[in-house]
C-alpha cells in the first residue's frame, strides 16, 4: 500500500453516500487525516456501521454553504479534496429541480470558490461528475470530448457543474480534476428504488422485481470498489501536467441493459422468479443508450476495472444477503 496518503489532509463531502462511504474507508487504511463533510445523519450508511466514523473527523452542514466550506477547508488545512456531494437520484431530480440544482450545482461552485480563496493551500480537487452530464447522444460511446449537453434537470445540473469546474481550471489554475463515471453499485447502497440493491432484495425474498420501463435501458455498470480505486489513483497523479485539469471516464465500456442485470443478479442468486415489467411510457428524464470510453483513463493512469459485471455482482450479492440476513431493519427504513 503506498505511503503517499501518510497524514494527508483529506476532505471528503458526500461521505455517507455509496462510494463516500468505500472512499473514506480505503483514506483511513491509508493512514490519511480525513474530514468527511456531512448534511444528514444517516445510521443505515456503510460510513457509520462499519465504523469509519468513528476515525474521522465530521463536520456537519450542506455543500451549499460557502462560509462553512471556508472555515473548514481552512482550519483543518485541507490539500486534497474529493467532492462527491451531490443529490444522485435522476426521478428526485424530475420531481424537485431546484433541490437538485442548489447541491450538485451551487455546492460545486462554492466549494471552489472556497478553495480559491485560500490561494495554494488545497493542492488537489477531484469533482464527482457523471456519464449523465453528456446527456443524448448521437454517437457513442461517450469520450471526454464529448460536448455536455444535459437536458433533464439531473443531466443539467451534472454538465453546469463540469463546465464551472474547468472555469476555475483555465481562468484560476485551481488543481481540478473531474471525473465521469457508469452507474455505480456495490454493497452500502440502501436507496431500494435503484436497480441492483432494490433487484437482490426482492430475490431475497423470493418476490418478482419490479421492472418500471420497458427493461431496455442502457447502462454502463461499474463497481463501486474499482470507482474507489481510480479516485485514489487520480488524485495521486495530480502533480502531473498531463492529468491535472483534465476529466476522465471510469467505467467498464460496453452497455448491459435493465433486463440483463435482471437476469445476472436472478441466476447469480439461483432463482426462478421473473421479474414484472410495468413498461411504463414516458419514463421522465431516462436517456436510452448511454456508455463511455474510458481509454484515457487506460492509457494516462494505467487504470482499468479489477472487476468483470458478474464478479461485481457476486460481491454486491454477497454484502446483501449478510445485511438482510439480520433481519428486516431495512424494510421499516423504506
Amino acid at each position: 500500500m503506498s505511503e503517499f496518503w501518510r497524514d494527508k489532509k483529506v476532505l471528503v463531502t458526500g461521505a455517507t453516500g455509496l462510494l463516500g462511504s468505500w472512499l473514506t474507508a480505503r483514506l483511513v487504511e491509508r493512514r490519511a487525516n480525513v474530514v468527511c463533510l456531512v448534511r444528514d445523519q444517516t445510521p443505515g450508511s456503510l460510513l457509520v456501521s462499519s465504523g469509519t466514523i468513528g476515525r474521522v473527523v465530521t463536520v456537519s452542514g450542506a455543500v451549499e454553504d460557502y462560509e462553512l466550506l471556508l472555515r473548514t477547508l481552512n482550519e483543518h488545512e485541507i490539500e486534497f479534496v474529493f467532492h462527491l456531494a451531490a443529490q444522485t437520484i435522476v426521478p428526485i431530480a424530475h420531481r424537485s429541480p431546484l433541490s437538485t440544482f442548489e447541491a450538485n450545482i451551487k455546492g460545486t461552485w462554492c466549494l471552489l470558490e472556497a478553495a480559491r480563496n485560500l490561494g495554494d493551500c488545497v493542492k488537489a480537487i477531484l469533482i464527482a461528475s457523471s456519464d449523465k452530464a453528456y446527456g443524448e447522444q448521437t454517437h457513442l460511446p461517450y469520450n471526454e470530448e464529448t460536448p455536455l449537453q444535459g437536458i433533464h434537470p439531473y443531466d443539467v445540473s451534472k454538465s453546469c457543474a463540469d463546465l464551472i469546474s474547468n472555469t476555475y481550471v483555465q481562468s484560476y489554475g485551481l488543481p481540478v480534476c473531474i471525473t465521469r463515471c457508469g452507474n455505480m453499485y456495490g454493497g452500502g447502497d440502501l436507496n431500494w428504488n435503484r436497480l441492483v440493491p432494490g433487484t437482490i432484495r426482492s430475490f431475497f425474498y423470493d418476490e418478482s422485481p419490479t421492472i418500471r420501463s420497458d427493461g431496455s435501458l442502457q447502462r454502463d455498470y461499474v463497481y463501486v470498489e474499482d470507482i474507489a480505486d481510480a479516485y485514489i489513483l487520480l488524485a495521486e497523479n495530480m502533480g502531473r501536467p498531463e492529468v491535472v485539469g483534465r476529466a476522465f471516464n471510469f467505467g467498464n465500456d460496453r452497455p448491459f441493459s435493465v433486463l440483463d442485470v435482471v437476469e445476472t443478479i436472478r441466476d447469480l442468486m439461483g432463482k426462478r422468479i421473473q421479474p414484472t415489467v410495468l413498461n411504463e411510457a414516458g419514463r421522465e428524464s431516462e436517456i436510452p443508450v448511454q456508455y463511455l470510453d474510458s481509454t484515457r483513463a487506460r492509457k494516462v493512469l494505467g487504470w482499468s476495472p479489477k472487476y468483470s459485471f458478474r464478479d461485481g455482482l457476486s460481491c454486491t450479492i454477497a454484502w446483501y444477503e449478510g445485511l438482510l440476513r439480520g433481519g428486516d431493519r431495512t424494510r421499516a427504513e423504506e
